[in-house]
């Protein structure tokens, strides 16, 4: 079974007397270890899909099953919990609490969840250190650079060990250096740990990184297709 299974996803929104459909009938599956780029120009409604996967927005028709759960029959209070416990997020502009510690960062998700103290600092340098930021546990955000940051906001998110990472623009506002940096780490995470990466990006410099292209146009999926395979066009 699929991770995550999409059918007929649709999300309309409406601005006045105007009705903007961001999503126009998209059908996804995602399989567990997959390692995945939402490619396509602002507007394309990347954000949007990845906002419903996590339960942060709902569509207005289709449905989503997401680590077994339909979405659909969740209430507000099941969603926060599957985002919680089941889901890690990686935000464009990071996110992180400016008073807190890059460890107290990288725990924050574990302190929600309920996990003992001595256990949630130890998982959170654990993921400090596999994102390559170990001696720089006590550093606070201002204190780091971006680069530095997002990888904070990277253990954030694997710290809890989550069914997926959802990453929107996870290296907009980095230079190509340290983007290419990043996506790497990514992957290897993906390699080595066995996390599912979904991520948003418009920057065609990292395609020869992921497993997986899904590209988005004006709401609907134009193509689909395995990196060095043929191309499922839709």
């Amino acid at each position: 079974m699929a991770l995550v299974t999409i059918r007929d996803l649709k999300r309309e929104y409406h601005q006045g007397d105007f009705v903007v459909q961001a999503l126009r009938g998209v059908d996804l599956d995602l399989e567990a270890g997959s390692f995945a780029a939402l490619m396509g120009p602002s507007g394309s409604g990347k954000s949007t899909l990845l906002n419903i996967i996590g339960g942060l927005d709902e569509p207005t028709s289709g449905s989503v099953v997401v680590d077994g759960r339909d979405l659909a029959t969740m209430t507000p209070s099941e969603r926060a919990d599957m985002r919680r416990m089941r889901l890690g997020f990686v935000f464009q502009a990071y996110n992180l609490i400016p008073v807190l510690t890059a460890v107290e960062n990288a725990e924050f998700v574990l302190v929600l969840q309920g996990v003992p103290p001595a256990e949630r600092r130890a998982r959170a340098r654990e993921a400090l250190a596999e994102v390559g930021l170990a001696g720089l546990e006590d550093r606070r955000p201002n204190q780091l650079s971006g680069g530095q940051q997002q990888r904070v906001a990277i253990a954030r998110a694997i710290a809890p060990r989550p069914a997926i990472v959802l990453a929107d623009e996870p290296t907009a506002n980095l230079d190509s250096t340290t983007s290419h940096e990043l996506i790497d780490l990514m992957r290897s995470l993906n390699r080595d740990a066995g996390v599912t990466f979904l991520f948003a990006t418009h920057d065609q410099n990292l395609l020869d990184r992921v497993d997986r292209v899904v590209r988005l146009v004006d709401g609907h999926i134009e193509e689909d297709r395995l990196v060095g395979d043929a191309v499922a066009e839709h």
